[in-house]
């Protein structure tokens, strides 16, 4: 199975993965602001339940593609590591666009529906997706067996972390919508954190994982 030591690499670079505001976070952000507490935490469980459907879609297929080919494994990385520096250099570039959380008030809307298309929300996250595919196959110990196991495991710990890190935007968002409207700078800064944090991710997967 998964060692500690994978384990707790693979959180870490999960949180800071997920503290990054992304496509999840602006749509839990935008819920809070319009509709309040509940629909930001309904968004939330929607949000978790997409990642963790690309999870399973990387343990039971491509990630064991993955984990057989150093070939696809290495273009997949580059291409990963690529797009998280893209989306870094986007996110700096555009760190005002938080700022969209705020245009209008939607009406409140039903919990399944919510829930559903927070779902949406998460499973077509690109960030998601690049990160379960070309990061999550580094951390599985092929000498131990039980890849599929070990990914669905690694999978839960990101989808937990992400739980608690999206429910505390949607909380902090919902608590202080009028701290954030009175400076849209508060705001930018958070986008341009974020924006460098992730080019030093995409980096980060560049430049490690298997040699063999």
């Amino acid at each position: 199975m998964v060692s500690p030591e994978r384990l707790l690499a693979f959180a870490a670079m999960s949180f800071v993965l997920i503290i990054i505001p992304g496509p999840s976070v602006l749509f839990v952000i935008g819920r809070a602001l319009a509709q309040g507490r509940r629909a930001a935490l309904t968004t939330v469980v929607g949000n978790t339940l997409g990642a963790y459907v690309l999870v399973a879609t990387v343990a039971l297929g491509v990630g064991s593609i993955v984990e057989r080919s150093v070939l696809v494994f290495t273009v997949l990385k580059t291409a990963g590591a690529a797009y998280l520096v893209y989306l870094g250099i986007k996110a700096w570039r555009q760190r005002g666009s938080l700022q969209a959380a705020f245009a209008g008030a939607a009406g409140a809307r039903g919990s399944l529906r919510t829930l559903s298309e927070g779902f949406m929300v998460g499973v077509a996250n690109p960030k998601t997706i690049i990160f379960f595919a070309a990061v999550l196959p580094q951390f599985v110990d092929r000498a131990q067996g039980h890849v599929v196991v070990q990914m669905l495991l690694l999978g839960l710990v990101f989808t937990v972390i992400a739980l608690a890190s999206d429910s505390v935007w949607g909380l902090a968002a919902a608590t202080g919508r009028e701290w954030f409207a009175r400076s849209p700078r508060r705001l930018s800064l958070v986008g341009g954190i974020g924006g460098i944090t992730m080019i030093g991710l995409g980096l980060t997967v560049a430049t490690t994982g298997r040699k063999d």
